[in-house]
């Protein structure tokens, strides 16, 4: 396996290595909104790559080079020796389709040597858990899953997925990795420190909170944040996430982003589930803590990756990066620490990342993470 990394400016257009441009055979891409809206970034990398899968999403900033930068396209191109790939693309009309939408992935990409999946979802019209769940439902849970949800920084107006063609809204794409050389690792920390009291979800549909503790959940959500904040809400939601766990599996805590609020039915909307009777409990950042999570996460990825040259995908999600602000490059360090030299890295600000979770195993949509994936082809 060898990787060239790639970036696109105004100015510079693309820039980077391309001698091996007609060996690679995935090309993993992201870059804010506006500029991958343009049909002319994907023309050019299909010119570049004319034999390489080419799949991409939006971003709320770009990881490249241990940088957190906004004016580029930041592209990863791969060339796998005997791994074979397979990428599919479905659409997803609103979070209801989610399921529906994983269970189709999940069958175009089933093999009986599958050995993990890629996915880069809708960021916006999807509902992460019910994606993750379908998937798995048929592909099972000893497939590795891993991913993230398209980002736009904190407008929260449109996300764009590309998938061998320019990329659009409303949809999901995957990439599956088939054959016994293939070595995928994954990793999924927070750092997050949770606030105020434990409350119950008294009242929810899927990803639809309406109740905590018998109270309409945004009225809840604006008393702690304060009145400037609730102003600000979904995005000042942000700096706030919610911790939610089941009370039978104290293990099993996840994080939850807010997507959108309504305030005339004082309800939220999560990019992932939020069950009825799981405990919820607000969570806010400490710059040292998120970047030990950060490292943390990259040393579980690194897990069973060998010696030689690898790569790393970065997904951490955007309310970290709002929080951080100008330190935001120390969680970029941080993973970047254990990582080491010979992993290649990229990634975006998400979302939502996708990743087994570190206690249980199962495969969940996580909140507010940085969420890594690597791989590695054995000899």
């Amino acid at each position: 396996m060898r990787a060239s990394e790639l970036s696109w400016s105004a100015t510079e257009a693309w820039k980077g290595d391309q001698t091996k441009s007609h060996s690679a055979n995935l090309v993993l891409y992201f870059g804010a909104r506006r500029a991958l809206a343009e049909q002319a970034r994907f023309d050019e990398l299909r010119e570049i790559f004319p034999k390489a899968h080419i799949l991409g999403c939006s971003a709320g900033g770009q990881i490249h080079n241990g940088d957190v930068v906004d004016d580029k396209i930041t592209a990863l191109a791969i060339c796998f020796d005997t791994t074979n790939l397979k990428l599919v693309c479905e659409p997803v009309e609103d979070p209801d389709s989610s399921f529906a939408c994983g269970t189709a992935i999940g069958r175009a990409l089933k093999g009986d040597d599958l050995a993990g999946i890629f996915v880069l979802s809708d960021g916006l019209n999807v509902n992460g858990s019910k994606l993750v769940a379908g998937i798995t439902s048929v592909v099972g849970r000893e497939v590795s899953l891993t991913g993230g949800l398209a980002g736009d920084g904190a407008d929260f107006s449109e996300t764009l997925i590309g998938a061998d063609d320019a990329p659009r809204a409303h949809r999901v794409a995957a990439v599956g990795f088939y054959g016994p050389a293939i070595r995928i690792g994954h990793g999924s920390a927070g750092g997050w420190d949770v606030f105020g009291p434990r409350r119950r979800i008294t009242k929810s549909i899927g990803n639809l909170l309406l109740e905590l503790d018998g109270q309409p959940a945004l009225h809840l959500y604006e008393r702690y944040l304060g009145e400037e904040d609730a102003k600000g809400l979904p995005g000042s939601a942000l700096l706030f996430p919610l911790q939610v766990c089941n009370p039978n599996r104290p293990d099993s805590d996840i994080m939850r982003t807010v997507l959108a609020v309504d305030r005339e039915r004082r309800t939220m909307t999560f990019a992932g589930d939020v069950p009825e009777g799981w405990i919820a409990q607000l969570m806010h950042g400490n710059f040292d803590r998120l970047s030990a999570g950060a490292a943390d996460a990259a040393r579980q990825a690194q897990y069973g990756i060998g010696d030689g040259e690898s790569v790393a995908i970065l997904v951490s999600c955007i309310g970290r990066r709002l929080l951080m602000g100008q330190r935001i490059s120390d969680e970029i360090e941080a993973a970047s620490a254990e990582l080491g030299s010979k992993t290649r890295r990229i990634g975006f600000y998400s979302y939502g990342g996708i990743s087994p979770h570190a206690a249980s195993g199962a495969c969940e949509l996580h909140n507010q993470t940085m969420t890594i994936t690597t791989f590695y082809e054995a000899a």
